[in-house]
């Protein structure tokens, strides 16, 4: 479904895979990093702020710091800024662990080809450029550059996402973005000439791009609005149609524009045969509305296929009449349901993969639905006919998550990928008559796999729920608890963490730590089951399972309470806030990461009001707001408690969970830290919620990360290669 739409707040992605790490180096000691004792943290003033909710008030001293636009914001950044860097810079091996990721993310990789026209296009990184590049070839000839976006900014802060070709591949579209901004600008292009057509589309957010034809596409945007881009509210998404040639201003409103149709999320998709247009209304970040318009009928009328928004659904494809639909409606763990175009509400809905025990998604190629089950975080791919016959299990190379099967009804070769926390990615072309499968490009990674381990346990929380954990480490890592180690989770969104090769996980491995994800309670590894039991007043479970799995780990000697640390990023970030408040005891260093820590007022920053479904708001009920307020990180901070040390990371251009979360936390810990433990705030310019972010600056940022981790861990010497 449109998860990268609807999913709203996302976890940090690790990016890249690795390269041979030897460091011949000689490991540094602690003694030369400045004292925590000798930081003085800028002054922040505080105001008298309160807020009264169902009778309770509440303070808000730090509310002046939700003014990006101010220069006394401003200036406290900077100085934050000033003493961080100092901090950070004194860490006698921080270039010893930027060195070490720079080496690992120094090869040559691509993803697997699609075909788009007469051409075969692939994405390529020669290792350290800042974005990657999508390059095409011609039957044999040489592959050339296509488009480059190193070359729209020359610090590499403009990235290029959601390249969408138009039906007979001649004309393309893509987005940019500067400095993380969720605020996107459409690019269009001849494919022959390079050729720019027309002026820029702007102001587009949270949009695909689905062409209908060569005629033009479909995106999505809001209004822009009033005060800060980065902050002020957005909560009624509008669907456009550009024809080719013509000015944005005479774009068509296809949906949004009236009440009854307003959304705080709306997208759309066109099948194939360019028959149907399907378009997606959302006020959550789950559960849709989902319509129909038949492109071929003239004055054809908006079909509800979906009226409500209590259940997933969208289309997935088609075969004339028959449209084919993914959805979790009557079955949490999905279903592939057909319909007639006609006649396409659920009463009509027959079933083509049913529902399983597992959670399903669904890619389509070559006419085949590839079904893709999690069987405890790990992928299991089953390959069905469009009636529903189960043709083969695609067999893969190892236990980890596979992903791709996705391409056009007439392609004869189609390529998944395939990877785990060891393993970097690998691609593989599977011929969809045969079965058969082969290695199409291995990856160029010298990252040693064979020297590591990774092992699947399994944890009961506090109420006894069964939890797994992937725990990754080098071989003859002695278990007797004096490792670092670090717990990375998330906990939200009906968002799974599955296993895949990072080189930013690979250079912490590489460097003695062990690494652990827990699939805890939010995400959806089991099912909308999981997912509900992890939102609104059960969210208490996610933390009490990250905590669970932080005791397995101590009680297991994996690591001690001295040598672990927590991370986690967006709703990963609030997950640690809220640990960390609550358990403050149970580990050493916290990292929480562009997070969504002040849960009284999120909803009132930019589609921040969208994320009520996983949170409810404030505002609900005078229930709802007491047990978000039991647990709100912000407000949960108590003056005179010894608080891990903790690096708060976010940066300026964060328009999904806006920087101000982390600025008032920040604050408010420096404020309140009793122990001589540091609290610092890590503020990165020209980037956003993480996507797009260029190499250079994610080398710069986990040598920071991890340096001030180690350090804080009493690590004095780091693994050496």
């Amino acid at each position: 479904m449109y998860k990268a739409l609807a999913a709203i707040v996302l976890g940090l992605t690790f990016t890249g895979c690795s390269k041979d790490a030897s460091d011949s180096q000689p490991a540094q000691t602690q003694s030369a990093a400045v004292s925590p004792s000798l930081i003085s943290y800028p002054d922040t003033r505080r105001e008298d702020v309160t807020d009264t909710y169902f009778g309770v008030e509440v303070s808000d001293p730090y509310r002046w710091l939700e003014d990006d636009r101010s220069d006394e914001t401003a200036e406290w950044v900077q100085a934050q800024n000033v003493v961080t860097r100092g901090y950070l810079d004194a860490i006698p091996y921080r270039q010893r662990i930027a060195d070490t990721l720079e080496k690992l993310l120094d090869y040559e990789r691509e993803t697997a080809p699609f075909f788009e026209g007469n051409y075969t296009y692939f994405y390529r990184n020669d290792g350290l450029q800042n974005q990657d590049v999508l390059f095409r070839q011609k039957g044999d000839a040489e592959a050339e550059v296509f488009l480059d976006p190193n070359g729209f900014s020359d610090d590499g802060t403009v990235s290029m996402s959601q390249v969408s070709f138009s039906r007979d591949g001649s004309l393309v579209a893509y987005q940019l973005s500067e400095g993380g901004s969720d605020w996107r600008t459409i690019i269009v292009r001849n494919v022959e000439t390079g050729e720019t057509l027309g002026d820029p589309i702007v102001d587009v957010k949270f949009s695909g791009i689905a062409w209908r034809g060569n005629e033009g596409f479909y995106y999505s945007s809001y209004d822009k609005p009033e005060g800060s881009e980065l902050s002020a509210m957005t909560d009624q998404h509008k669907l456009y149609f550009h024809k080719i040639g013509t000015a944005q201003a005479d774009d068509e409103l296809v949906f949004g524009g009236i009440d009854t149709q307003k959304h705080r999320y709306v997208g759309a998709s066109v099948t194939e045969d360019d028959r149907f247009l399907s378009i997606y209304g959302a006020n959550s970040t789950s559960g849709n509305r989902l319509f129909l318009v038949d492109l071929a009928a003239d004055n054809a009328e908006l079909v509800a296929i979906l009226a409500g928004e209590d259940a997933d659904a969208q289309v997935i494809d088609s075969d004339g009449d028959t449209l084919f639909i993914q959805t979790n409606r009557d079955a949490p763990n999905g279903r592939v349901v057909s319909v007639t175009a006609a006649t396409p509400g659920p009463a009509n809905w027959q079933d083509v993969i049913p529902e399983s025990d597992n959670v399903l998604s669904v890619a389509t190629g070559s006419s085949f639905f590839f079904a893709t089950y999690m069987v405890d975080a790990l992928s299991q791919v089953k390959q069905y006919t469009r009636e529903g016959e189960m043709v083969r299990e695609i067999v893969l190379p190892d236990l980890g998550t596979a992903s791709g099967f996705d391409g056009k009804h007439d392609q004869d070769k189609l390529y998944f990928s395939f990877t785990n926390y060891r393993l970097p990615p690998s691609i593989f072309e599977l011929d969809p008559e045969s079965g058969d499968s082969s290695l199409y490009r291995a990856s160029n990674s010298r990252f040693e796999s064979d020297r590591f381990v990774t092992e699947q346990v399994f944890f009961e929380s506090k109420d006894g729920t069964r939890i797994p954990m992937t725990i990754t480490y080098a071989k003859g890592t002695p278990l007797d608890g004096s490792r670092p180690a670090m717990l990375y989770g998330y906990g939200g969104f009906d968002i799974s963490l599955r296993p895949r090769f990072s080189s930013v996980v690979a250079t912490w491995l590489e460097l003695g730590g062990i690494y652990a994800v827990p699939n805890i309670r939010g995400g959806g590894e089991y099912g909308k089951a999981w997912h509900l039991a992890g939102t609104k007043e059960q969210k208490q479970n996610v933390f009490d399972d990250f905590i669970a799995a932080a005791e397995w780990l101590i009680d297991n000697n994996y690591t001690s309470k001295e040598k672990l640390a927590l991370r986690g990023g967006s709703n990963g970030g609030l997950l640690v806030g809220a640990v960390m408040t609550q358990r403050p005891d149970l580990f050493q260093v916290a990292l929480p990461a562009v997070g969504v820590l002040d849960m009284l007022r999120y909803h009132t920053f930019t589609a921040g009001a969208g994320w009520a479904y996983d949170y409810g708001t404030s505002a609900d009920s005078e229930s709802m707001f007491r047990y978000l307020l039991g647990y709100s990180p912000l407000h949960n901070l108590k003056e005179g408690t010894s608080y891990p040390a903790t690096l708060v990371t976010t940066a300026d251009h964060d328009d999904r969970v806006v920087p101000a979360h982390s600025f008032k936390f920040a604050a408010q810990l420096q404020h309140d830290q009793a122990g001589k433990a540091p609290v610092l705030i890590r503020i990165e310019t020209d980037a956003g919620h993480g996507a797009g972010t260029p190499t250079s600056k994610i080398i710069d940022q986990y040598a920071d990360i991890y340096g001030f981790t180690f350090y804080n861990l009493g690590v004095a010497e780091l693994e050496k290669q």
